[in-house]
């Protein structure tokens, strides 16, 4: 792509790029800085690689036109491939078993799917707010973010895959999670071509290659011990589900891919969503207020309600407070958009067929032409119903675009309006005043430091067996 007249940063350095005042550690932040100065194109380049961002909703709502553009896999999704192959998340759209891959695993992700998972999802929450209470009404403090990493990967490992991780009762992390994060951690610096930087946050070639291999022979344990035609889950669908047109199959270590890129996706963006969820109620008491309501209105007194899979779906602001924290800081911050064909960007800026940009989404999200002249404030009624019928339908994009986009994204949306509804029902939060924002970066966006003290709230005695939460129907 010509990038003669996009903006880029002041200082570039010959043979070096745009590094003045680049961290390793925040390279989202640091391009939204920088995005806050240039505009809603501009261009970084590191090291000879150069990268497009944009942020504008006309511009992007032309690079997510499925008939011009399609999924880009470079950059560190590129560099995920080391673990994940050719999973769902990694795989080019033109490679077959992308297609395959979808084609077989929409079944898992249907309304009648989420009822069945729900039970599951319902479980490993009763196991945090446990673990919650055994910290509440004392001086013990919950890290959030850990804690929803937890809920999570616990979550999706029971209903995926039929695997406990048992995160609750662990003191130290299972030897996958340990893996994976710095698996996950020397991926994300492959782009960084100062291998003393590498080794010094992420570790070497070798303990890498230990770790992939760590992570592969569980998922090969776990997939030899699924007996033929156990379960109704995703991995139950991939062993024994062929195309629908084709009747083609996965094969063995396609399965893998597939199972590892679900562990990772599927906890990774979730647990950042409700921590930052959690992160902006403390910091905004009206919006507090009014999800305590909604929560209050459904469950009322009941000290540890069994919440079913249409309450769950009728906890319409809870939704929003998720909408709206995934809004200024959306867990997976962005996605590249590759040329089909030769088109003019913008109606200024030439690609060429093959190149490709970066949709920017915590600046798509913070565009005041859309959202207002406040982007920054924390408001759930911005997702109010009927709002987003006043926006461009590309101005909201945290779980991607086109066929591309999570195939997963309705599953975590219900895990995480449950866990959140529940913690909402269950406790007062009480955080440190002193505290501000920061953000751990590495496959994802999560708050780093944000803990919370936790009282129990002030509930009446339990009504009678006879009108309690076990007496009514599971609609599950």
């Amino acid at each position: 792509m010509d990038t003669t007249g996009i903006p880029h940063p002041p200082r570039r350095v010959p043979f070096l790029g745009d590094v003045l005042g680049v961290n390793p550690r925040t390279p989202v932040r640091d391009t939204v800085r920088l995005g806050r100065e240039l505009g809603p194109i501009f261009t970084r380049k590191v090291m000879g690689t150069e990268i497009v961002f944009v942020s504008d909703a006309a511009m992007v709502a032309q690079l997510n036109d499925e008939t011009k553009f399609t999924k880009h896999v470079g950059l560190g999704v590129a560099n995920l491939r080391a673990i994940a192959g050719d999973g769902l998340f990694t795989a080019h759209t033109s490679e077959p078993n992308w297609r395959l891959a979808h084609d077989i695993l929409q079944p898992a992700f249907t309304l009648e799917a989420m009822r069945g998972y729900h039970p599951i999802m319902a479980e490993v929450a009763a196991d945090l707010v446990k673990s919650w209470d055994a910290k509440a009404n004392g001086d013990d403090t919950v890290d959030v973010a850990a804690d929803m990493t937890k809920l999570t990967l616990e979550t999706i490992g029971r209903t995926g895959f039929g695997y406990r991780f048992s995160s609750f009762e662990r003191e130290r992390p299972h030897p996958f999670v340990v893996a994976m994060t710095r698996a996950l951690r020397y991926a994300q610096l492959q782009s960084v071509r100062l291998p003393f930087v590498r080794r010094a946050i992420a570790g070497t070639a070798a303990q890498n290659q230990a770790d992939i291999r760590s992570m592969n022979d569980l998922v090969d344990e776990v997939i030899a011990a699924r007996r033929p035609g156990e379960g109704e889950d995703l991995l139950a669908l991939m062993l024994a589900s062929p195309h629908p047109v084709t009747g083609e199959r996965l094969d063995p270590v396609n399965i893998r891919n597939q199972v590892i890129t679900f562990i990772v996706a599927g906890h990774e963006t979730t647990s950042g969503a409700l921590s930052f969820a959690l992160y902006y109620l403390t910091r905004n008491p009206r919006a507090l207020a009014a999800a305590r309501e909604e929560v209050d209105a459904m469950w009322g007194d009941q000290l540890d309600p069994e919440p079913t899979f249409t309450e769950v779906t009728k906890l319409r602001y809870v939704r929003r407070v998720l909408d709206e924290s995934m809004r200024l800081w959306p867990t997976a911050p962005g996605y590249l958009r590759g040329a089909r064909e030769d088109v003019v960007l913008g109606g200024r800026y030439p690609m060429r067929k093959g190149d490709h940009a970066l949709v920017m989404l915590p600046l798509l999200h913070r565009d005041p032409a859309v959202w207002g002249p406040d982007p920054e404030a924390f408001d759930p009624d911005r997702f109010a119903p009927g709002e987003a019928r006043k926006r461009p339908a590309h101005a909201y994009k945290p779980f991607g675009t086109g066929e591309r986009a999570c195939i997963g994204r309705q599953f975590a949306i219900h895990e995480a309006v449950l866990a959140l509804g529940l913690v909402l029902h269950r406790y007062e939060f009480v955080p440190d005043p002193a505290y501000e924002l920061r953000i751990a970066e590495s496959l994802t966006l999560k708050t780093d430091g944000f803990r919370l003290a936790l009282r129990l709230r002030a509930k009446p005695a339990p009504e009678p067996a006879a009108n309690s939460s076990s007496q009514r129907r599971k609609d599950y």
